[in-house]
């Protein structure tokens, strides 16, 4: 049997762990199929780019545990998640993966909220009288 690769994904608050092994090109996330775990659309495309790009749809199962964060972060860590993956397999694809962007860990993140204000940034309502 294959051996299977494994690599993990981050975005904002969301972790997956990705694992990829031969097979007919399913792609589970948490037990469940992506289409039905990522209804929108753009989400199943964000999963599916780096599969795309390096031209192996169909060749790989990929089963997916994500946990933490909203469903856009968790699409987001998966395609990070798979590109790693993929990198690792085939060096070649790496500028391909690259240009995309796919390969970068987005480091944004949710500002922490100040004390003495609403919000991170919006302070409350100013009152001269």
């Amino acid at each position: 049997m294959e051996k299977q690769k494994n690599g993990v994904g981050r975005r904002k608050e969301a972790v997956t762990r990705v694992f990829l092994t031969k097979g007919e090109g399913k792609i589970t996330v948490n037990d469940k199929d992506y289409k039905t775990y990522f209804p929108l659309v753009y989400l199943q495309n964000q999963v599916e780019r780096p599969i795309k790009t390096a031209d192996v749809v169909g060749k790989y199962d990929i089963q997916i545990n994500a946990s933490g964060g909203g469903v856009k972060g968790q699409a987001e860590a998966a395609m990070l998640g798979i590109a790693r993956i993929l990198v690792e397999m085939n060096p070649e694809i790496r500028p391909a993966l690259k240009a995309l962007g796919l390969l970068k860990r987005d480091p944004r993140s949710v500002e922490r909220k100040k004390f003495g204000h609403k919000k991170a940034r919006r302070s409350y309502q100013f009152s001269k009288r």
